[in-house]
């Protein structure tokens, strides 16, 4: 049962000081400026008592965000390893924002102001965050909620649900066309990098991203079978790389005269227990070759351009390259006109075989 009591000060103000007392529980108590505050607290508190959810308006109450914040970062984040920088960065930007409210005092709309500055601040180089970084930036302090909802019953629900994202810009399609494809390829068989050409060739074939090609060990190829298997992936998720054609040879080629002291496929020339770095190199192979705004990520859309182009459907192209959802690939859709063209073609062929469409003298 909720009581509302009113009070006055010494200047004449009034506020409503509210008591709900349940069988089982301790009272609690709450203090507004409005009745109407008064009434819809002493409600919803009511209701949460009733429903087992008390927990996240006394938690809520006592805990800061900065109590969340660095649980998540020691408890949640080891479980992440390669998130575990971006993000620890990220929670320490909202730690220094809003780590002093407590938890019942971060609303949607104080996540809103911060994400609006967020948007706003100067990075390093002078540019502004995109909205995919600020969508980042939120999407972790929304988990670090839930984490705190769901297993840590520290809270009754998740500001972050209530705040939109920003509208993202689509993703880069560059892509080389035969010309650029060609002076690139050339350009790095003449590299000071051994493996630049080997390293090019393989993005190339199969749309596997940089880190998965650098940290490639020999245990993860498969002559016999002839593919590779990605055991670290974006995704969490093995993923198999086939090799085919000149490709499988030139891998063999290079596994012939591997260096037999490291177990990656393109170590580093300074230690055998690291890969190779080839921003560098890549870079001037870029720059001799003549080819302008592109990105190593960007033989990724060339794989996936060319695999559309050549008839491979939106499915097709995502299981190549070990995306969960179709999303991320539909930006290649328009390059797969013509095989969109085929497949209506002979279903048409088969739909109206032997029928005469031309025949129309019964229609006039």
């Amino acid at each position: 049962m909720a009581v509302i009591e009113e009070r006055k000060n010494a200047k004449g103000q009034k506020s409503y000081r509210v008591k709900v007392r349940m069988k089982g529980y301790p009272v609690q108590t709450a203090t507004f400026q409005r009745k109407t505050d008064a009434k819809i607290w002493a409600q919803n508190t009511e209701s949460a008592i009733r429903e087992g959810r008390y927990f996240g308006y006394a938690t809520g109450k006592r805990k800061l965000m900065a109590d969340l914040i660095d649980r998540y970062i020691d408890e949640i984040l080891p479980l992440k390893p390669k998130s575990i920088v971006d993000q620890k960065r990220q929670l320490t930007y909202w730690k220094n924002r809003i780590g002093h409210l407590t938890i019942q005092e971060v609303t949607p709309s104080v996540v809103t102001s911060v994400r609006n500055d967020l948007s706003k601040g100067i990075i390093k180089g002078g540019a502004k965050r995109s909205n995919g970084t600020v969508n980042r930036y939120l999407a972790v302090l929304s988990h670090a909620f839930t984490i705190a909802m769901k297993e840590w019953e520290w809270v009754n629900d998740n500001p972050c649900m209530k705040v939109s994202k920003l509208k993202e810009a689509r993703g880069r399609d560059r892509y080389l066309s035969k010309a650029e494809k060609s002076r690139l390829l050339e350009s790095c068989r003449h590299s000071d990098s051994e493996y630049l050409y080997f390293i090019v060739v393989l993005a190339l074939s199969t749309g596997a991203r940089k880190n998965e090609i650098l940290s490639l060990k020999w245990e993860d190829v498969h002559f016999d079978r002839g593919v590779i298997e990605l055991k670290e992936t974006k995704n969490g998720e093995k993923r198999i790389l086939p090799l085919q054609g000149n490709v499988f040879k030139l891998i063999f080629e290079l596994f012939k005269h591997r260096n037999i002291f490291s177990e990656y496929l393109f170590p580093s020339p300074h230690t055998n227990l690291k890969p190779v770095c080839i921003r560098n190199s890549f870079e001037a192979a870029i720059k001799k070759a003549g080819i302008e705004n592109f990105r190593f990520h960007d033989l990724r859309h060339t794989s996936a351009s060319y695999m559309a182009m050549d008839g491979a459907t939106i499915p097709d192209i995502a299981s190549v390259l070990g995306h969960k959802t179709l999303q991320m690939v539909q930006r290649y859709a328009h390059l797969s006109e013509a095989h969109t063209k085929k497949v209506v073609a002979s279903m048409n062929e088969k739909m109206f075989d032997g029928e005469d469409l031309l025949d129309t003298s019964d229609l006039f």
